[in-house]
C-alpha cells in the first residue's frame, strides 16, 4: 500500500466506505421488515389524531417586519464595527458613517410611510 500514489489508495478507500454502505443498508431492509400503520405513517405521533392542515398561513405583514429587523440589526454591526475603530478612522470615518446612517433613515422612512411598520391594517396598507 506504501508503493500506491494517493489518490488510489482514497479511490479505494471510498470504493471500500461505499460498499460497507451499500451492505449495511441491504442488511436492513433484509433483516427488518416493513409494517405500515396508519398511525405510524402520520407526520406526528403523538397520540393525538391530527385535525386541520400543518402549514398555517402567515401574513406578509410579519415577514416584512422581519426582513425589516435584519436590515436594522446588521446595520448596528456596522456601527459597532465603526465604534471600535473609531480613532483611528478619523474625520473620514466619522463622515462615511454619518452618511450610512442617514442612508438607512431614509429607508426607515420609506418603510414607516409606506405602512412596513404598522401591526394592524388598515386602507393604506391593505396591499402589504
Amino acid at each position: 500500500m506504501q508503493n500506491l500514489p494517493p489518490t488510489t489508495v482514497i479511490g479505494l478507500f471510498a470504493l471500500l466506505v461505499l460498499f460497507a454502505l451499500s451492505s449495511l443498508l441491504w442488511l436492513s431492509h433484509w433483516l427488518g421488515g416493513y409494517r405500515s400503520q396508519w398511525d405510524k405513517e402520520q407526520p406526528y405521533e403523538c397520540g393525538i389524531p391530527p385535525t386541520g392542515d400543518a402549514r398555517a398561513r402567515m401574513p406578509v405583514r410579519f415577514y416584512i417586519v422581519a426582513v425589516s429587523f435584519l436590515i436594522f440589526d446588521i446595520e448596528a454591526a456596522f456601527l459597532f464595527i465603526w465604534a471600535v475603530t473609531y480613532w483611528e478612522l478619523g474625520v473620514q470615518g466619522v463622515i462615511g458613517a454619518c452618511v450610512f446612517i442617514i442612508i438607512l433613515l431614509f429607508g426607515l422612512i420609506y418603510e414607516w410611510r409606506k405602512g412596513g411598520l404598522e401591526w394592524t391594517p388598515d386602507k393604506t396598507t391593505k396591499g402589504l
